[in-house]
């Protein structure tokens, strides 16, 4: 009896097998749906709670037109600014939560692009002109610069808004939506071909330079004499914190892929760079809700003015919102030699009326 055992056909196909290949497609797989539920969810977190403020917050400027400040035609600005990219938030949701991917055809994908570049740079400078403000007000003395020129702070908002519709022109030039042949759907991207390949260059060093690194340095420098010349705390640097916390990952994300596109570097290190750009991406998206939460927190007025708004009650003050004075135009009676000055003049009323 023949008790041999053949086991030759158990180890004739001994072929191999590829377990880094499946490990990263189970991996891309598990990022891929990770995403398309996480993104989702935090972009409607903050569309509700960026509209909810900023919605309440321009309510209150509407209350408050009739002692308009200089500061508020500021913050008014930035307040429109969030809210047109916050309009733009379910445009990403659907195309992170969708398998088909951005389905909204090329124009929205041009103005939705174009919206968040625009919300950056409005933010940007608009803090740099109020950072300006506050530095001649508090370190040169200049007390309200642009309070005695009002037409000049309008002017300054109108070139803030020139500038970064300029320099969001490459977004509505060359984004598309175009279908990735690797993962089977549509996305939003932006699409240079070779004849035009330097154009990618050229908005990157404007976005960098002009957009980002310049202002960066104009604000640091504003804040730290402001900071220097007057020890109490100021709205305009936790403002300047919040945007700088918020946007500087993406840009220094989006300088490291700016050289890597130029760079001969394999695929692996751009796929990170990507997964970066994205996480970045959503931190950016996220100042568009703080604005509203940093007043309420910090400015006493604000904060009485929006509890009176809950109450369906109406609080007149005269005094700015903004208690941490951004453009430092308190009023007289906010000071103690208003006070006094304000004092003497009813007094002299009383005694005039008497002597009559």
């Amino acid at each position: 009896m023949n008790m041999d055992v053949e086991l030759d056909g158990l180890f004739r196909q001994n072929g191999t097998y590829d377990y880094d290949e499946d490990y990263e497609y189970k991996e891309d797989a598990i990022t891929e749906a990770s995403e398309a539920v996480l993104t989702p969810v935090l972009y409607s977190v903050v569309l509700v709670v960026g509209l909810l403020g900023n919605g309440l917050l321009l309510a209150i400027l509407a209350q408050k037109r009739r002692c308009w400040s200089i500061s508020d035609t500021f913050i008014l600005h930035l307040s429109i600014a969030d809210i047109l990219l916050l309009v733009t938030l379910p445009f990403w949701a659907a195309q992170a939560a969708q398998q088909s991917g951005w389905c909204f055809g090329s124009f929205l994908c041009k103005i939705s692009g174009a919206i968040f570049n625009i919300n950056f740079y409005c933010g940007m400078f608009l803090l740099v002109v109020i950072s300006l403000d506050h530095y001649l007000s508090s370190v040169h003395a200049t007390q309200r610069f642009f309070q005695k020129k009002p037409r000049l702070a309008h002017i300054s908002c109108l070139l803030v808004w020139i500038v970064s519709l300029f320099l969001a022109i490459p977004d509505c030039v060359f984004l598309v939506a175009r279908r990735d042949p690797d993962h089977e759907n549509t996305l939003c991207v932006h699409s240079y071909s070779p004849s035009v390949l330097h154009w990618q260059l050229v908005s990157r060093i404007l976005h960098h330079t002009l957009g980002f690194l310049l202002p960066a340095v104009a604000l640091i420098v504003c804040c730290s004499c402001v900071l220097q010349k007057q020890r109490a705390g100021t709205l305009i640097l936790p403002l300047v914190g919040a945007f700088l916390l918020c946007w500087v990952p993406y840009n220094v994300t989006l300088i490291v892929d700016t050289f890597r596109s130029r760079s001969k570097e394999p695929d692996e290190p751009k796929s990170a760079v990507k997964t970066a750009l994205m996480v970045t991406y959503a931190l950016g998206c996220m100042h568009a809700c703080l604005r509203p939460l940093l007043y309420f927190g910090l400015c006493r007025n604000f904060r009485k003015q929006t509890l009176a708004v809950f109450r369906r009650a109406k609080v007149e003050s005269e005094s700015s919102l903004w208690g941490l004075g951004v453009g430092g135009e308190d009023l007289p009676d906010q000071h103690p030699e208003g006070e006094a000055l304000k004092q003497m003049l009813s007094k002299g009323h009383q005694v005039q009326s008497t002597q009559c």
